[in-house]
């Protein structure tokens, strides 16, 4: 007689069941987190300056995360000698509601949902989305102890006011500033022309922001970079994905070349958890229509598995 798998309990591939973010659970309601990472989605793009799409990044992130889901006992790293995940809970609380054309209730619905999982006790991963979306994750933190912001991004995004906008993908890291639970900013990876102009700059660095280029990072080495980050803070990471390079990272609305390969930005990540601990992180500005082949999407969910792996070892893994 034939044994059939599902008597044995289901496998659960990555290519069969409903795509939450590495097939984890997936949990509806809100007010009954259990885990130590908890999943949101953002599907929210009316912030783009010139091509929108980000809005179908949440779909495609888990998507693509499911390659990252079979079911092993955490990720064991051989170069570190550490088995990454091990035992670290996560669950996926699907998207926040997105009305179309209302950017204040959007973004409300967002900061709800970010409050929520922090009142669970629980590391909020967002994904984008528009990076205007990092607004209201910050916003959230308003009743916590105050937070450093680390930013991985070609732009700076930190402007003011442009057309009567000021909470488009262009403004965050100016929003972020203006929080008093805000205390400082680093921004990794800025770089070529940009829609910041020169004031921005200076407001940003009078604004208590440190300010390198890739290139810059490069000459200085990622051991130099870190010991100018605050150390023992309490740090928000927001990963734009145009932060990499666009030979890597096609899929966004925002191309810039000159950007980051991947193991710079994990080594970056690897020692920002080791020096304060992670407690907030966004992924944005992934436009799957851009690639298709899919591969800004994976490097999506890879950068993201492994940050929440590095921020749960800092920690002694739980």
């Amino acid at each position: 007689m034939t044994t059939h798998a599902y008597e044995k309990g289901r496998l659960d591939l990555p290519f069969v069941g409903i795509a939450t973010f590495a097939k984890s659970p997936y949990v509806q309601d809100w007010d009954r987190i259990e885990a130590d990472v908890a999943i949101l989605g953002a599907p929210f793009d009316f912030g783009t300056q010139w091509r929108a799409g980000a809005r179908f990044g949440p779909r495609a992130i888990r998507e693509a995360s499911t390659l990252f889901s079979f079911g092993h006992a955490g990720a064991y790293d051989h170069e570190d000698d550490v088995t990454y995940l091990e035992g670290v809970r996560i669950v996926d609380l699907g998207d926040a509601d997105i009305i179309h054309t209302d950017t204040i209730a959007s973004h409300a619905n967002i900061e709800l949902g970010v409050r929520n999982i922090l009142a669970a006790g629980a590391l909020p991963v967002v994904l984008g989305g528009d990076h205007s979306i990092n607004i209201p994750c910050i916003a959230a933190f308003s009743d916590q102890d105050p937070i450093h912001l680390v930013q991985i991004d070609a732009h700076l995004d930190f402007v003011d006011e442009r057309h009567g906008v000021r909470y488009g993908h262009g403004s965050p890291m100016r929003r972020a500033a203006e929080r008093s639970w805000v205390t400082g900013l680093t921004q990794l990876g800025i770089r070529n022309v940009s829609s910041t102009a020169k004031e921005g700059y200076e407001a940003a660095r009078a604004m208590r922001s440190d300010i390198l280029s890739v290139r810059q990072i490069r000459k200085l080495g990622v051991e130099a970079v870190l010991k100018r980050i605050p150390a023992g803070r309490r740090y928000y990471l927001t990963i734009d994905i145009d932060g990499f390079d666009p030979s890597i990272a096609p899929g966004t609305g925002t191309p810039s070349h000159g950007g980051f390969i991947y193991y710079e930005v994990l080594e970056l990540i690897a020692g920002l958890a080791s020096r304060g601990r992670i407690v907030g992180i966004d992924l944005v500005e992934v436009a799957p229509d851009y690639d298709h082949t899919g591969s800004t999407a994976i490097l999506a969910a890879q950068i993201l598995l492994n940050a929440i792996g590095r921020t749960f070892a800092g920690r002694g893994q739980r």
